[in-house]
C-alpha cells in the first residue's frame, strides 16, 4: 500500500462542526472514510500553523487517494493537499535507477 501525508484546512463550516462533533470525532470520520477505500489511518494530529490537521494514511494506490480528496473537498468543510511519501528504501532503488535526461541548454 501506498502511504500518504494529507494537509487539511477546514473552512468555516468544518471548524464548526469540529466544536460541535470534538476532535476524536473527526479522527473517527476520517479512518471510517479511509477505510471505504480500503486505507487505514495512520495517524491524526491537529495542529496550529500552516495547516489545520495532517494525517497519515496507507492507501492501496493513487485513485484511492485522489478519490478521498475529491471528497473531502466537495463536501465544503475542508480543502485537503496530498503529499505521497517515500521510505527510505524507494529512495534507494530511486537512486539507483539510471536516467536518461539533457538539462536546459545542455
Amino acid at each position: 500500500m501506498a502511504k500518504f501525508l494529507i494537509k487539511a484546512d477546514y473552512t468555516l463550516e468544518g471548524v464548526r462542526g469540529v466544536q460541535k462533533g470534538g476532535g476524536s470525532a473527526r479522527r473517527d470520520a476520517v479512518a471510517a472514510a479511509l477505510e471505504t477505500v480500503g486505507g487505514k489511518l495512520e495517524s491524526f494530529h491537529f495542529a496550529f500553523g500552516d495547516h489545520d490537521a495532517y494525517v497519515i494514511a496507507e492507501v492501496p494506490d493513487n485513485e484511492s487517494a485522489a478519490a478521498v480528496a475529491l471528497t473531502v473537498g466537495a463536501s465544503g468543510g475542508a480543502s485537503t493537499t496530498t503529499v505521497v511519501l517515500l521510505t527510505p528504501e524507494e529512495v534507494d532503488a530511486a537512486a539507483e535507477r539510471s536516467v536518461g535526461y539533457t538539462p536546459p541548454g545542455g
